[in-house]
């Protein structure tokens, strides 16, 4: 899928995520820090005997969905794989939580997301487009 897209998908979760994004790095950042923020939010709670906040739930999984559309396996190839796994991961594991399954990772999908953030924020810098 193109960046084209997940802008539109993002756009579309705008009451979600609040953060205007154009850039492609941008999109992909905003949504990987409100996937990360929320799975953490998710396994905070997890165990506690209280009910999963619905609105984390659907952050998280449109967070996913965004993430998981907007890889390119053609340029992306093994890298882009791999991720579309972690993310499945992560997606995984909030549906079992969503269902009371004791045995939902969210603090290890949760811990996955937050790595994958903090190396996207290393990147940024790279992609920066010097002024002409």
């Amino acid at each position: 899928m193109s960046f084209a897209f997940a802008r539109s998908r993002y756009r579309q979760a705008d009451t979600i995520f609040q953060e205007n994004a154009t850039r492609p790095y941008d999109v992909v950042f905003v949504t990987l820090k409100e996937l990360s923020r929320s799975l953490g939010v998710l396994a905070a709670v997890q165990g506690s005997g209280r009910p999963l906040p619905a609105d984390h739930v659907n952050r998280a999984l449109t967070a996913i969905y965004i993430l998981q559309s907007s890889l390119d396996f053609e340029q992306g190839g093994e890298i882009a794989g791999d991720l579309f796994q972690l993310y499945e991961f992560a997606r995984f594991h909030v549906l079992k939580a969503w269902r009371d399954d004791a045995d939902a990772r969210l603090t290890e999908a949760a811990e996955a997301m937050s790595e994958i953030l903090e190396a996207w924020k290393e990147i940024g810098p790279q992609l920066e487009t010097p002024p002409e």
